[in-house]
């Protein structure tokens, strides 16, 4: 049994989604990963998803890349703060390639819960299970 019950990952780069899904199957934290290429696509999975305050579906820790082409990550927080069907107690933290001051002060006043420098490693996401969820991953691998 996985810790949680869906997670909601959000990159404009394919390569980076199967990498971050392999891991996460592999380390069995979550029982299903939603994967949105584009801040849109992922407020539209969100409706979908959560509309239903108590729907297991609906994530309770969503992975997103800070740069975006369509709509960056800082839009997508700004978006998804005025949405009416997000999961109140849902964890969202900002994965980036970048440390830049500038980058990092836009999200103080955003509902972030921190963020991480890529690649997603099984290390960061023990961190994140510890940090925001009490407890660390399973110590098995699961089978894939």
């Amino acid at each position: 049994m996985a810790y949680l019950p869906c997670i909601l990952l959000v990159d404009d780069d394919d390569t980076t989604n199967f990498l971050n899904q392999a891991l996460l199957r592999r380390m069995a934290v979550s029982d299903a990963v939603l994967v949105a290429t584009d801040g849109h696509q992922a407020l539209e999975l969100l409706q979908t998803h959560c509309a239903q305050p108590t729907a297991s579906a609906c994530p309770v820790l969503i992975l997103l890349d800070m740069k975006m082409p369509r709509m960056s990550g800082v839009e997508f927080l700004q978006a998804y703060a005025r949405q009416p069907t997000r999961h109140p107690g849902a964890i969202i933290i900002m994965l980036t390639t970048t440390l830049n001051p500038k980058d990092l002060e836009q999200l103080h006043g955003q509902p972030v819960a921190g963020y991480l420098t890529k690649p997603l490693t099984r290390d960061k996401i023990n961190q994140v299970l510890h940090a925001h969820f009490g407890q660390p991953a399973p110590a098995r691998l699961a089978a894939g």
